[in-house]
């Protein structure tokens, strides 16, 4: 069930209503891309990964594909190796367990909100956008697909 309004300023939202006893098999997710800034005083950058958090299920999960080519056209002299060392201590931190270091403790969300807290450093976490899944996982490698490779 769906009900339009119309907002002071003309817009036009539709709001979904579920009522009590209808399953709502989807949850809430965030995600951030994972963008590689090889210069930073430049601003130039390329997707390189995902990260997804879905509280509902405790999930928080990266999947990362660097297109070395791409990197290296925006700095022939970038360190791919120390990115894709990046890149994989993401991955590992997301998966927890003792491979995540300090943030092995940590539950998915504060390992999520660890990781897209702002900074300057070669490999950054991009904005945070929403949406719902009903399954995270795939929600995680159909992100990487359309937004990164």
């Amino acid at each position: 069930m769906s009900e339009r309004h119309i907002h002071m300023a003309g817009h036009v939202v539709e709001r979904h209503i579920i009522r009590g006893g209808e399953a709502n098999e989807r949850d809430v997710f965030e995600y951030a891309l994972l963008r590689v800034v090889p210069r930073v005083e430049r601003g130039e950058c390329i997707n390189a990964g995902v990260l997804v958090y879905c509280r509902a299920q405790a999930y928080v999960g990266a999947r990362t594909h660097l297109d070395e080519a791409r990197l290296l056209a925006l700095d022939p002299h970038a360190d791919v190796a120390g990115v894709r060392a990046a890149l994989g201590a993401v991955e590992r931190v997301c998966g927890g367990g003792g491979a995540a270091g300090q943030a092995a403790g940590d539950d998915a969300g504060r390992r999520f909100r660890w990781l897209i807290a702002p900074r300057s450093t070669v490999v950054q976490p991009g904005p945070v956008h929403t949406g719902l899944t009903s399954d995270p996982v795939a929600e995680t490698q159909r992100l990487l697909d359309l937004l990164v490779k």
